[in-house]
């Protein structure tokens, strides 16, 4: 049991990513805040991860959004009476807002830039401060942030990448800040068979695919694999870094 007494926090964790990493670590040991801005896809995630459960591992879950900093404070009220403590952060939250085809950088309306900042980096800022100086005092902390393979540019999601490669700058100034206490890591899939192939749509989807040395679409499991790996004491050397999840496409410039 690799996450055996551990707490994880795991935000989007109704959507197939997040639940994927949430099932992961309950079958590692882990007990588990489990947190979604829609109730309903929160309730069917903790249906589903529940029977992977060891005994004495348990579960605390709180519908909510994590870029509202009152709700993340109400999160973390409830959850902390529960657990006491958080060791693990996995941040899932993140996306396209509003129109997730590829759109021209010249097109893009002010709204959905400054939201697509909002929605992959604000919930990673709010966690990352009211929850580091827990891990600072007890010596020890798992946080792991998801990018994309996108963030050293991609035409069409011109506001998407730059607000990946956010997230993975951020990743890499945390890691320094919080060494040598708490490693702080990145992973950065490629396409993933979530909810965002209904977004960018099949012909996108298809080209990612085709692009893949594996030539397959990844699944939550890959994303949860990794974040597993992250998350547990197999990686305790490791930090600062972003890992690609993406068949072989690497991020370049």
């Amino acid at each position: 049991m690799r996450l055996a007494g551990k707490v994880a926090l795991i935000t989007g964790a109704g959507g197939p990513m997040g639940m994927g990493v949430a099932k992961r670590f309950a079958e590692e040991g882990a007990s588990l805040i489990m947190s979604d801005i829609s109730g309903t896809r929160l309730a069917q995630g903790v249906e589903e991860v529940e029977p992977s459960l060891v005994p004495g591992a348990s579960i605390y879950s709180q519908k909510g959004s994590v870029l509202v900093e009152a709700e993340v404070d109400a999160l973390l009220e409830g959850a902390l009476k529960q657990f006491e403590q958080v060791d693990i952060i996995i941040n899932v939250v993140g996306g396209l807002f509003l129109d997730a085809r590829y759109t021209p950088v010249l097109e893009v309306q002010e709204e959905r830039w400054d939201m697509c900042f909002t929605v992959n980096m604000k919930g990673i800022f709010y966690l990352t401060r009211k929850l580091a100086p827990g891990m600072l005092g007890r010596n020890y902390g798992k946080i792991v942030n998801v990018s994309s393979v996108e963030y050293c540019g991609a035409a069409g999601h011109a506001d998407y990448a730059a607000a990946k490669a956010g997230v993975t700058s951020l990743t890499r100034s945390l890691a320094e800040e919080l060494a040598p206490n708490i490693n702080v890591n990145c992973i950065a899939p490629g396409i993933i068979r979530t909810l965002a192939i209904r977004d960018v749509g099949e012909d996108v989807a298809k080209e990612f695919t085709e692009k893949n040395l594996l030539k397959r679409m990844g699944e939550p499991e890959d994303i949860a694999n990794t974040a597993l790996f992250l998350a547990s004491d197999e990686s305790s050397y490791i930090t600062g870094v972003t890992i690609p999840v993406s068949g072989g496409l690497w991020p370049a410039l």
